[in-house]
């Protein structure tokens, strides 16, 4: 059995990005792989300081909860982030995480690397691709491996519970937390001989 990891970036425990994250966390307990929700929500995510202390300490330096993460990511098979547009691009403080949880990986043993997963983007109007490639970009350069669905992982919704309408959108996303499961499964099995 495998597991995943999922980062809600939403600053509301309950909006649009939140319900994506929990949908995608059950079709993956459903799977058989364990599911584990972290919102981001309420804490205070500072950037990296670039002070290269990571390599010697095996953790970054900051105290203000990101080490507790990159704990769960490093025993997790999967890892997926969802993230509310702003002005075009993710949250900056899921990109403040994801630029020091790379950082503390490259420093140290790889950990993100042949990890399973990807990013979803929730938007009102607009931003969903770009969006998406900047979140790819941490991906790629940390070798991890990134499924597709049907389209891209975005679905469009402003107040809570908007989402719902748009049902493509959470089509693509329910495939996409089906592949992620899978290629886990794939992987864990293989990886236990």
């Amino acid at each position: 059995m495998g597991k995943v990891l999922l980062v809600s970036a939403s600053p509301r425990r309950k909006g649009n990005t939140a319900q994506l994250i929990e949908e995608c966390a059950r079709i993956i307990a459903e799977s058989g792989s364990e599911a584990e929700i972290i919102s981001l929500a309420g804490m205070d995510i500072r950037s990296c300081l670039a002070c290269g202390k990571c390599a010697k300490l095996g953790e970054c330096k900051q105290d203000d909860g990101l080490n507790g993460i990159i704990a769960k990511i490093k025993e997790a098979d999967g890892f997926i982030v969802g993230t509310p547009v702003y002005f075009g691009t993710a949250r900056g403080d899921l990109m403040s995480a994801l630029q020091r949880i790379g950082m503390v990986s490259k420093s140290t043993d790889g950990f993100l690397s042949r990890k399973v997963g990807g990013p979803i983007a929730v938007a009102r109007r607009g931003g969903h691709t770009a969006t998406i490639q900047e979140l790819l970009m941490f991906y790629l350069i940390n070798d991890m491996i990134v499924p597709g669905s049907y389209y891209w992982n975005m679905v469009f919704g402003r107040d809570a519970g908007e989402v719902w309408e748009d049902e493509e959108g959470v089509l693509v996303v329910r495939r996409f937390a089906e592949n992620v499961a899978w290629l886990v499964d794939l992987i864990v099995a293989r990886a236990a001989g």
